[in-house]
């Protein structure tokens, strides 16, 4: 037995579906991407951190989920919408299936809605503040309550998620990228002859592992890093990562950079 789900956008457009992650209540930034693959990627991506992803394709899940394919330690989205998930995956990589990682990640999600529908109110009216409820079994969804949440969020302008989603304390990279004869591999030293500090504002690790190929000896440092503390590791390059939210309250940073 399914249980009901509803994503609720702020100009009152509804979508009612089945959960497919736990049950709960979220709110954060609508938003849609297009890709037909890297799903599990999307997910972890910390620039997706406070945002609700509808993925555009309509099967997702075909090939499951592995932990070595995370671009992150947890989930960052806060919430999923997609048309169907299957009922089966196959990947010979794979280590289980979406469904379960959404269930070991804690995320609320849904399907069975007309995303198609959604991404055009995205596209024509921009990324809407919205509500995403799952309910229990057999319980029922307060749409007005889901509503007014969609409402009240504040939405990302003046946010500082780089903060929010940076490593907590300084630590080295040496991973490069993935390889079928196995897979992702730490690299010698002898082959990473530039030492370069790179800035986590939600960094993506293929971005790190594509940087460590290219022959950098990289140590990640958290946002709020001084730039004196940055220099003295001697670094022959700084690498400034991408990461969500708005940049204009991330003062540290800037102050960092000049």
């Amino acid at each position: 037995m399914t249980s009901p789900a509803l994503l609720i956008l702020e100009d009152g457009s509804r979508f009612r579906g089945d959960s497919i992650g736990v049950p709960g209540r979220v709110v954060g930034e609508a938003v849609f991407n297009t890709a037909m693959t890297g799903y599990q990627e999307i997910l972890s991506d910390p620039s997706y951190c406070r945002q609700i992803i509808t993925l555009t394709y309509p099967h997702i899940g075909n090939v499951g989920t592995n932990p070595q394919d995370d671009e992150a330690a947890r989930v960052h989205a806060s919430g999923l919408v997609v048309r169907d998930v299957p009922a089966t995956f196959n990947s010979w990589r794979a280590a289980g299936g979406l469904r379960e990682m959404l269930h070991t990640q804690k995320v609320v999600a849904m399907s069975g809605i007309d995303t198609r529908r959604l991404t055009r109110i995205l596209r024509d009216k921009g990324a809407q503040n919205a509500c995403l409820v799952a309910a229990d079994t057999g319980s029922a969804i307060d749409e007005e309550a889901a509503l007014a949440a969609a409402r009240a969020f504040p939405g990302l302008e003046g946010m500082d998620l780089a903060r929010e989603v940076s490593t907590r304390q300084n630590y080295d990279w040496d991973e490069g990228t993935w390889r079928l004869d196995g897979g992702y591999e730490a690299l010698a030293l002898e082959r990473r002859p530039l030492r370069v500090v790179a800035y986590d504002f939600g960094v993506k690790r293929n971005i790190l592992r594509i940087l460590s190929e290219g022959g950098c000896q990289l140590t990640v440092v958290p946002a709020t890093t001084s730039s004196e503390d940055v220099l003295a590791l001697s670094p022959d390059g700084i690498f400034l990562s991408n990461g969500p939210g708005d940049p204009e309250p991330c003062d540290y940073a800037i102050g960092a950079v000049r």
